[in-house]
Parts: structure tokens; sequence; C-alpha cells
């Protein structure tokens, strides 16, 4: 078993070479982009799994939580390109407790986000398998800039952009983690950060599309789904980041829920995970005006041409989520 994502990737890597003729972008960003050599241009794909007791308990996620975090946390990636959405497949693997009850409430859930997001269901597969597993493939397109945002595209000096909380899901997990000993009123919205999720698919839209007299605004963009402090360093490449970020930029829940258990809530909201929300960079000159037309969007830092990140002038040393650190290790 490999001991971190990175070492999987790397198998992967060695196994199949990553370009094609077809492929204009490959793996290592939000999403893939395809030529299919048609008249319609460029298609994003990306695939994300939701998988019982990994990445939800069916102890605290309604049925419908479980479709729509699904759905939502995929479409997430076609937000971090700036993508408009096209249409998802969704692959089931069902163990032989879920009853026709419990799928049509978790179908539901997913249905009522796939309309809101303009995303259709176009194809899938089905299995029985051990737990529950819902693999969700999107499908994505530029939208009407004909721009699609990637990482790595920020030079030192940069403002670097937060569109969303971070932070808000983790408090949720961990108060539903809190093994009955939890008030179940309490923390409203984290338990909705974790439990439902919004894929700010039109911010993307948005930031992809702000232009100026000297080109776009913004010049990369990701969404935040293992946390900021592991997904900054595959934002900025070669570059580092000086960050500047304060308790009062944090929602009231965050700040309240970990000052009061005896923890920086700036920490952990930074090493996060699943935020979904979005992050993106930005010339000095050019910020005026993707504030002016997203006010939403928060100023964090700046890239550096220095490795590593830095929080308020100190080191930042630990990291977000991976599924393959051995326990206790992957924060």
């Amino acid at each position: 078993m490999p001991n971190s994502e990175q070492d999987f990737l790397s198998l992967i890597d060695r196994h199949f070479p990553n370009r094609g003729g077809r492929v204009l972008l490959g793996r290592g960003d939000d999403c893939a982009v395809l030529d299919p050599g048609g008249p319609d241009g460029r298609l994003c794909i990306s695939t994300d799994l939701f998988v019982e007791d990994v990445h939800f308990r069916r102890s605290y996620f309604s049925p419908a939580d479980i479709g729509h975090k699904a759905l939502a946390a995929a479409a997430s990636d076609l937000a971090g390109m700036g993508a408009e959405p096209v249409g998802f497949a969704l692959s089931l693997s069902l163990p032989g407790d879920v009853t026709d009850s419990f799928l049509d409430q978790m179908l539901a859930g997913m249905a009522a986000l796939s309309e809101r997001l303009g995303l259709p269901l176009v194809g899938g597969d089905l299995s029985q398998g051990p737990v529950l597993a819902l693999d969700v493939v999107v499908l994505g397109r530029p939208g009407p800039s004909g721009r699609l945002l990637k990482r790595g595209q920020g030079k030192p000096g940069d403002a670097l952009l937060l569109a969303g909380d971070i932070g808000l899901a983790r408090a949720g997990l961990l108060e539903m983690e809190c093994h009955g000993k939890c008030d179940p009123g309490s923390w409203p919205g984290a338990r909705a950060a974790h439990l439902r999720p919004e894929p700010r698919l039109a911010y993307g839209l948005a930031l992809a599309q702000i232009e100026t007299p000297d080109g776009p605004a913004v010049s990369g963009l990701m969404d935040v789904s293992d946390g900021l402090a592991r997904d900054l360093p595959r934002f900025l490449g070669l570059c580092g980041a000086d960050l500047s970020f304060g308790i009062n930029d944090l929602h009231p829940e965050v700040a309240a829920y970990f000052t009061g258990r005896g923890k920086d809530p700036v920490e952990e909201a930074i090493l996060g995970g699943e935020d979904y929300a979005l992050l993106a960079c930005a010339d000095p000159e050019r910020l005026p005006m993707v504030l002016a037309v997203l006010p939403q969007v928060r100023v964090i830092g700046r890239v550096s041409a220095t490795p590593g990140v830095r929080l308020n002038s100190g080191q930042v040393l630990r990291q977000g989520f991976d599924h393959f650190a051995k326990p206790g290790t992957e924060l």
C-alpha cells in the first residue's frame, strides 16, 4: 500500500503517460481538458469517489445528504476550472442493507442539486458491494469567456484570493464525530458545510470571465478540497506563499468552535478539508476589477518566490488530509 497519495500518483505516472493527441491538459489539475475533435471544442472531465466510512457515515448523513454531497464534491472540480457544467455519470456500489426507500431519498437529494446546477445525469453503472460507494464523473466545457483556468499560473507578487469559508466543514466533521457527546442542534453552519456543501460554479465562471484592458484578471484557479495547507502547494507549483490570515477572516462558528476547545482556529481552518472554496491568483494591478465583480472574494496573501507556505510570518508545517497517510500522520 502506498504511504501517501503522491506515492500512488507516481506509480500511476510510471504506467500511464500523461499526454495524448486529444489531451490538452492531463492529470494533475482539477479536471483534464480534452479536444474531442468536433465543432464543440474542449471538454473538461473529472471523477470523484464517495465511499462509506471513508468520506461519510450513515450514522449522521441522511440518504439525501449522501446524494447531495457526492455530486457537490465532483461538481466543485468544474468550479475549480471556471467551467460550465455539461452532465455527469453515476456509478453505484450498493450493499445488501440499502433499502428502496433509502436509495430513493439518496437519489432525490442528488437530483435536486443536479437540477439546480444544470448538470443532468447522462449514464453510469450499478453493482453490489461490501459498502455504499458512489463514483461521480462530471463533464464541463468553457463558459462564455472561452477560458479555462489552471493551477501553477501564479507569479511572485500575485495576490492570492479565496472565495468561500475554510475550516467550517472541519468543525462540522469533528462535532459529528463526537461519539454521542455532542448536541445535535449545535453548530448548524458547520454541520451544513460538511453535510451539504455548495459547489461554487457561479464564482468559478465569473472569475474566468473577468477581463481587463490588459487581459484576463485571474490567472489561476482551483478548488480547495483537501485543506488549504495541502492544496496551496499544489496550486503554487514552484512558488511559495505568504498568507495573512486572522481570526476575523473566519466564519464565526469556526472561530468559536476551535477557540472553545483550546485550539488555534486559524491553524485548524487552514488544515481544513472538504471546504470546496475556490483559490485564485491575480496580478495586483488587476485585483480591483476582481473585487468589483466579486466583492465576496478575500485577499489572503501573496505568491512568493521563496518556496514554502508562511502564515502571518511563520512557517506552516502541517498539511491536510491524505487518503494514504499512516494513521496519526495526516495532520
